[in-house]
């Protein structure tokens, strides 16, 4: 009874740690997505925002030898990214929808096409890794420890901005100013705030935060890049949004609810399950969809999400 019992606590801890571990990418995407879609852009390519960032953070990384300007340079890949985005969203006023969508086919392009270049044919060379954090003391705490307080750096600065975010989006004049442009622009607009503006430092949040979460893949998770190393997780993000209701904390708890579904496939396997790995990997992609649909309970977007905005 007491080996069954101690193997149940090693299958549920080892659990729980996976699950932070893989909810803080999608969390960070999904952060500066809450900030685009609250002003009124769906941006639909952070999936390719992801990628690339994901690319700038390798490349990055390989030849300075550096990890921590690598997961840096994510973010500003990010922000480049959505330099052209911002254009097309807000002052060309093309379909967010369609751009989103021909942008994530062009990212996974564009990456594939500079990876090349740079390296070429050569084996993918491996890049040392942000190591966990041992946080004194707290890491010793049972059960508690080994899920929350032996995890990376950029984790924990997830989790930071997620404060960060909750208290700027709800607790300043800039988030009011934002979340009234997202609701009513043309009245936003009478008051004196400046629709466009606020729209495009929403979609530029938006890129930085997923290239950034792009850097966490290569340099907290795997230490590579490949082609599919986002695998959908941009998608995830979007669907995150929306099962958080637009708000920065009930989206982490949402992104722990992906993380952990994501997470019972790998320690199911650990542990020898019978349960079909398939099934168990299409746990997220389910939840995706679910949420995606409203089955979950009922979404109210902001009001004038995906439609474009042009001063009379």
């Amino acid at each position: 009874m007491t080996a069954i019992s101690s193997l149940d606590a090693a299958f549920f801890i080892t659990w729980l740690a996976a699950a932070v571990r893989l909810a803080g990418p999608v969390l960070l995407a999904a952060l500066g997505e809450i900030f685009a879609e609250r002003s009124g852009v769906l941006n639909i390519g952070i999936e390719g925002a992801v990628l690339l960032g994901a690319l700038g953070s390798y490349l990055t990384a390989v030849y300075t030898g550096s990890t921590g300007l690598g997961f840096l340079a994510g973010g500003v890949t990010g922000l480049l990214v959505g330099l052209p985005l911002a254009f097309l969203y807000i002052r060309a006023r093309a379909s967010q929808v369609v751009v989103g969508i021909v942008f994530n086919i062009l990212a996974g392009g564009i990456a594939s096409y500079v990876y090349e270049l740079v390296l070429g044919h050569a084996s993918s060379p491996t890049i040392a890794m942000l190591e966990p954090i041992q946080v004194p003391v707290l890491s010793t705490l049972p059960g508690i420890g080994p899920v929350l307080f032996q995890q990376p750096l950029p984790l924990y600065l997830t989790l930071l901005l997620v404060v960060i975010a909750q208290i700027v989006l709800f607790r300043t004049h800039f988030g009011l100013s934002l979340r009234a442009v997202g609701e009513n622009p043309r009245a936003a607009h009478a008051a004196g705030i400046r629709v466009p503006l606020m729209r495009t430092i929403g979609v530029l949040l938006s890129c930085s935060t997923a290239g950034l979460a792009g850097s966490y893949l290569v340099t907290a998770q795997i230490g590579l890049f490949r082609d599919n190393i986002v695998s959908g997780q941009g998608f995830i993000a979007l669907a995150i949004v929306i099962f958080g209701r637009w708000n920065p904390l009930k989206a982490m708890m949402a992104a722990f609810i992906f993380g952990a579904a994501d997470a019972l496939q790998l320690s199911l396997q650990l542990f020898q399950s019978a349960v079909p790995a398939q099934l168990l990997l299409a746990l997220p992609y389910l939840l995706t969809i679910l949420a995606m649909s409203g089955l979950v309970g009922k979404a109210v977007q902001p009001g004038a999400l995906t439609i474009a905005y042009q001063k009379e």
